[in-house]
């Protein structure tokens, strides 16, 4: 059955001009990109995870004066883990092979949360500089906290990566739904459930997430060009939301390491892994995914994974490689261009 599309229901939510959100990319960009994108007529978006309440309200004010349109600030919403010096001390042991080649000393890694969840801090950011959408990652954050994003008056969105989570989010406030396909780079937004199994390309899970909500739903991964936008405003998506397109582009502030191979053929194989923060994510194959593979069951829980590795990848970065790096990209980086956002914008747009 072919759908309709839905795209207008998102332009006419937020006012904007065309149906592409531009994925919040957490490490790679600031406000530059998201300015850049909502300029253009899209959706920019701006990762605020893992920025303190001040470096945040910094960023804010600078992308509230770089654009005057709508933007997205996007939250994670995961339950903090229990520390488990068990599972720690696997994890140091694990990696102890790779400290002893950097002539690191594991006593003097610290541990710590790593990223931390919305909470009332963030809802008085929320209230303070009123964007036109907050979007979540791992759910949806406790039903005072979402009241208080509702009464700022931003629109809720949310991303699923199965059926049930999609329901889940309907059920639970959300005003859209983020369809996550397995392609999508970064981490996945599961939060139901921990099996990875139930994970679906973004071509077979949209249609059903369509089916199965009233919501206006947001396709997600994998998707590089217009023809692609398209096929999925055909499925009855309301918009495409695009990450690893923009990786490459002037606005963003990847690395040179992780534009390399961006830009090589080892883009071409990626593969969900949890070593670097503990939560499944999609990357680019390195070395050190290729030692452990790709799912270490001594990791710990995300985001608690994240401060171990974190010394081996600034180590080997020093010395010019990015095999400890967290080389995120989608399955697809053909659409990557060393281009201006509001130019890619443009490519993007059926």
């Amino acid at each position: 059955m072919v759908r309709p599309s839905n795209e207008f229901r998102i332009i006419d939510m937020l006012g904007i001009e065309k149906p592409i959100i531009q994925a919040p990319m957490a490490g790679v960009q600031d406000h530059h990109l998201a300015a850049a994108v909502s300029n253009a007529g899209g959706l920019g978006s701006l990762p605020c995870a893992m920025l303190t309440p001040d470096a945040l309200s910094r960023e804010l004010e600078a992308l509230n004066a770089a654009t005057s349109r709508p933007y997205n600030l996007n939250f994670f919403a995961h339950t903090p883990p229990e520390p488990d010096p068990e599972q720690e001390a696997l994890w140091r042991q694990a990696l102890a092979p790779y400290y002893a080649k950097f002539g690191i000393d594991p006593a003097s890694i610290s541990s710590g949360p790593g990223r931390l969840p919305f909470n009332e801090e963030s809802a008085t950011i929320v209230e303070t500089f009123r964007p036109a959408v907050v979007s979540f990652h791992f759910g949806l954050p406790e039903p005072r906290l979402l009241e208080r994003v509702k009464q700022a008056g931003a629109k809720v969105f949310s991303t699923a990566t199965t059926v049930e989570e999609a329901i889940w989010l309907e059920q639970h406030g959300a005003d859209a739904v983020i369809a996550q396909g397995l392609e999508a780079g970064g981490h996945r937004g599961i939060f139901l459930t921990r099996d990875l199994t139930t994970q679906m390309g973004t071509f077979a899970l949209l249609p059903q997430i369509v089916d199965a909500v009233k919501l206006p739903v947001i396709a997600a991964g994998g998707i590089a060009d217009a023809q692609g936008v398209q096929a999925t405003l055909t499925l009855g998506a309301s918009a495409a939301q695009i990450g690893t397109a923009f990786l490459l582009c002037h606005e963003t502030t990847t690395r040179p390491l992780h534009r390399q191979a961006l830009k090589s053929s080892a883009a071409r194989h990626t593969t969900i892994t949890n070593l670097f923060s503990g939560g499944p994510a999609r990357g680019i194959v390195n070395q050190v995914i290729r030692d452990l593979g790709p799912i270490a069951p001594q990791a710990p829980a995300f985001p608690l994974a994240t401060n171990a590795i974190t010394p081996l990848r600034t180590a080997a970065e020093e010395r010019g490689s990015g095999d400890f790096s967290p080389l995120w990209s989608g399955q697809n980086a053909q659409g990557c261009r060393e281009t201006s956002a509001g130019d890619m914008v443009k490519v993007l747009s059926p």
